[in-house]
């Protein structure tokens, strides 16, 4: 079984309660709009962190993150991209990717709205977990906490970190 944490939009915010939550977990996982090496360096002495790069990202982060990962956890087949969409509105540039061979968990940031919702047509979970940074038109700061075990995603939690100001 794998803790893992979920964040996104960080956009160079980082902090002692968002590293709290990563020491409580097996894996961090990063959904893009990072901002700063320092968000990134900063997680990874802590555990061990998969991330890819959004649309603000530099050079720096994009010569050390991909625009997709897409790897198996527990089983479960995984794919994070930063600018992805949701059901039945994915982004153009992934589209034909989910349509032929779709993820058992889809996982995209972005938008900073918090989202959690099934795909029944292509039978996959969508995730997106808000913004973590206080840049930004959300009002929350938000990532998601969840267990994958065995093919099984579990014990989803929401975390607030307050307002974003």
């Amino acid at each position: 079984m794998k803790k893992i944490l979920l964040l996104s939009d960080t956009h160079s915010h980082i902090d002692d309660r968002i590293l709290a939550y990563a020491e409580a977990a097996d894996e961090v996982w990063h959904a893009g709009d990072i901002g700063n090496v320092i968000v990134t360096d900063e997680l990874q002495k802590i555990k061990p962190l998969k991330a890819v790069f959004g649309n603000i990202d530099n050079h720096e982060i994009r010569k050390e993150f991909p625009l997709h990962q897409r790897f198996l956890c527990e089983g479960v087949d995984v794919w994070i991209t930063h600018i992805g969409g949701y059901p039945k509105r994915y982004s153009p540039a992934i589209r034909d990717e989910i349509n032929k061979n779709p993820p058992d968990l889809f996982i995209c940031g972005h938008s900073h709205i918090l989202k959690v919702m099934p795909d029944q047509k292509l039978d996959l979970l969508h995730m997106n977990p808000g913004a973590a940074g206080k840049h930004g038109f959300h009002n929350v700061r938000t990532m998601l906490r969840f267990s994958i075990d065995q093919k099984e995603i579990k014990n989803l939690e929401v975390i607030e970190l307050g307002k974003r100001g």
